[in-house]
């Protein structure tokens, strides 16, 4: 076991019993007494309040109020953290394998009875993970300690699907997690004003030692949706959309991340959004698309006619490809 094991099972054992000694200790764990002696320096120095008794009665016990502190989670809370660690690894985390060896560890030091009910809690719960990616890992670590330590990098960026990247130094103000991709929020020097950008475009990275001051109350997940989501604060015409359809399709198509916001009216066959005209021509008619004849536009006429384009375009080019 390593130092962090040995002091916790030290800790463990003093915590279950009233009083224990060194060379009590030295026997169940199988290491030598001196090692014992050092490891419970360390403890004390890092807080914890190990009373030593001297004398033939004597040996090690932890001050009463300490003692009578849980050790370790109760059961609720290690399924919490068990279900949360599931989660985590789902999105990408970037120290997913710590994160596995702290599970580990959870279910080393907890009774059988709090483990057969965990495992039970864990096997009912299944998260899918993505591809695993070793080298975004990597970079989301190294930017989230730039990040905790306000420390610029200089990346090499690629722009949009093309080989090119470009060089830029950032400031670092935050990591966000959104739809499966991460993105860093920070002051770009290049342009001079806050920038969001996608990890997995970034094919180089450097931490410099040049430190920043982060904006107060700055929030990176505040700034990358006001980016995504629609403004309702704009002083801009608004389109009547409304469309029709079999209920679940309707419940999917308003519960869409793009869509909640501008959702102004549903009943049970109907949906009424009010949305912006680039909206309506650049992202919407493609998700619609999706639903195939379980919903109907029934206006504006804009999006009839931006949905009858689309189709005509996709029949016309897997016509050809056919053809060829």
């Amino acid at each position: 076991m390593s130092k962090a094991d040995h002091m916790l099972s030290i800790l463990w054992l003093l915590k279950s019993q009233r009083r224990i000694t060194a060379k009590q200790l030295a026997e169940k764990l199988e290491i030598n007494i001196r090692t014992v002696y050092r490891y419970i320096d360390a403890l004390c120095a890092s807080g914890v309040p190990i009373i030593a008794d001297s004398g033939h009665n004597g040996g090690y016990s932890l001050l009463g109020q300490f003692n009578d502190a849980p050790l370790v989670f109760d059961l609720d809370e290690q399924k919490a953290l068990i279900h949360a660690a599931a989660f985590a690894q789902e999105a990408g985390y970037p120290y997913g394998e710590k994160l596995s060896q702290a599970i580990a560890k959870l279910k080393m030091y907890t009774n059988q009875e709090q483990l057969r009910q965990i495992n039970l809690h864990e096997q009912g719960l299944d998260v899918i993970h993505p591809q695993a990616d070793a080298s975004e890992a990597v970079l989301l670590q190294e930017v989230e300690a730039a990040v905790a330590q306000s420390k610029t990098i200089h990346v090499q960026y690629q722009k949009g699907y093309g080989a090119v990247t470009e060089a830029r130094e950032i400031d670092p103000y935050g990591l966000v997690c959104w739809k499966n991709k991460w993105y860093v929020v920070g002051h770009c020097r290049l342009r001079n004003e806050i920038r969001s950008f996608r990890v997995d475009r970034i094919r180089a990275l450097d931490t410099r030692d040049t430190s920043f001051e982060r904006p107060a109350d700055f929030s990176a997940r505040k700034f990358l949706l006001a980016g995504v989501l629609p403004d309702s604060d704009k002083s801009v015409q608004l389109i009547s959309v409304k469309i029709t359809g079999k209920e679940q399709a309707l419940d999917d198509l308003c519960g869409h991340w793009f869509l909640v916001h501008t959702l102004v009216e549903r009943t049970q066959f109907e949906a009424h959004f009010r949305m912006e005209e680039g909206a309506i021509r650049l992202h919407f008619p493609y998700l619609l698309l999706t639903y195939g004849g379980t919903i109907q536009i029934k206006e504006p006429p804009l999006l009839k006619k931006l949905m009858v384009g689309i189709t005509k375009n996709l029949y016309n080019y897997y016509v050809a490809a056919e053809l060829d």
